[in-house]
Parts: structure tokens; C-alpha cells; sequence
């Protein structure tokens, strides 16, 4: 710092204002009494569909009325009763019991139960697993 010379400070005003209303602060009930009370004039505009959700009226009768007309039942894959069967026969061959077979393949024991009751979805990857597991073919003759 040697060879600058004295230090000194700027002390120039900073002047910090506040930001002009917003659209939200003007119609604000105190800004309104505020423009009252100085004589200001207000305009004032009751909007046509105050108080009324016009979007969600107006769509649920055709919605509701194309699920009354519905007719189609949905339903899931289940797991075929040949799969149930070679899976428990497999099981029982290898002398193991759900949650031994559930821990070789790393699924919950819940999963083999789900698979052996026919209540599963079937998923080839789960399937996959069990056929290398048990060393059979569970799928169709390949």
C-alpha cells in the first residue's frame, strides 16, 4: 500500500426508495381506502363469473356420462395355473420353502406367495429368476 497515498472515504448519500405498488397492492383494501380518503377516483368492476368454477362444470357431465356408457371390464394378467404349479413343484422338488426360495432370487418371500396363489402380475424378470434359480423351464416347452 506503500506509494498510494492517504486513504479517504466516499461518503456520498445512498438513497434507498421503496418499490412502486404492484397491481396486487393497489387493489389491496387498505390502498383502497387510502385513494378514498384523498379524494381519488375508483373504478370499480364486478367480474361476470365471480364465485364460479366454469372449467370443472362444465366438463364432468360429458366425462361422467362416457364412464356411464362404459361397458369394457379391465382386468390384469394373472399368473397362469401351469406357472403356479410347476413353481410350487419345482419349489418342493429343490426342498425349499417360500422365503428360501424368496432369498435366492432377492424378493420378498410375499412375491413367491403372490406367484404360487395366482394372484401376481407375472413378470418375466421375476420369472427369469426362478427358472435359473430351480433349474427348470416354467414358460412353454423352449
Amino acid at each position: 500500500m506503500a506509494g498510494i497515498g492517504p486513504i479517504t472515504q466516499d461518503w456520498e448519500p445512498v438513497v434507498i426508495r421503496k418499490k412502486a405498488p404492484n397491481a396486487a397492492a393497489k387493489k389491496d383494501e387498505k390502498a383502497v381506502n387510502a385513494a378514498r380518503r384523498m379524494g381519488a377516483e375508483i373504478e370499480t368492476l364486478k367480474k361476470s363469473n365471480a364465485g364460479i368454477n366454469k372449467a370443472a362444470s362444465s366438463s364432468t357431465t360429458l366425462n361422467t356420462r362416457k364412464l356411464d356408457e362404459e361397458t369394457e371390464n379391465l382386468s390384469h394378467d394373472k399368473v397362469p395355473t401351469e406357472l403356479k404349479k410347476n413353481i410350487v413343484q419345482a419349489r418342493i422338488d429343490k426342498k425349499l420353502n417360500q422365503s428360501q426360495l424368496a432369498q435366492l432370487i432377492n424378493e420378498k418371500p410375499q412375491v413367491i406367495q403372490e406367484y404360487e396363489s395366482g394372484k401376481a402380475i407375472p413378470n418375466q424378470q421375476i420369472i427369469n429368476k426362478l427358472e435359473r434359480v430351480l433349474g427348470v423351464k416354467l414358460r412353454g416347452k423352449k
